[in-house]
């Protein structure tokens, strides 16, 4: 099930086109992410790196650029997960605008790290089981 995340797109992401210029959608994107976490597994990100002492840096990115978003356009960021292996995962993100548009697809290969070490490392128990609740016609296993 997508965890659902509203955000407007300011003034500071767009560019002289009025559109969102693509490093921001990817800094909106990361932002999502890191809200996720409290509803995925009731834990949120900073707690995640600064005391479980785990991260999920991106190794791989997919995205389509579907129309244009505008300043002022509210976005419903919907965030889920295709792929739970034993250390990475795939994040899909499928933005829409307030008129329910399709405007930005991607998908995220994101894999779990030790943030003394920045080794991979099997993703833990507890975060997995709230991830696990946030599949959308994935497969868990693998890497």
């Amino acid at each position: 099930m997508a965890v659902v995340i509203e955000r407007p797109v300011e003034f500071p992401m767009v560019d002289l086109a009025n559109i969102a210029y693509y490093p921001r959608i990817y800094d909106l994107a990361h932002r999502v992410f890191e809200a996720s976490w409290l509803e995925m597994c009731g834990v949120d990100y900073p707690t995640v790196l600064g005391q479980i002492n785990v991260g999920f840096p991106v190794v791989n990115i997919t995205s389509e650029f579907k129309a244009p978003m505008r300043y002022g356009d509210m976005i419903s960021a919907h965030i889920s997960i295709s792929h739970l292996g034993t250390s990475s995962l795939v994040w899909e993100y499928r933005f829409f605008n307030q008129h329910g548009d399709l405007v930005w697809t991607s998908s995220q290969t994101t894999v779990c790290v030790d943030m003394t070490t920045l080794q991979s490392r099997t993703i833990p128990d507890d975060l997995r089981e709230g991830l696990l609740a946030h599949m959308e016609g994935g497969v868990e296993g693998g890497k």
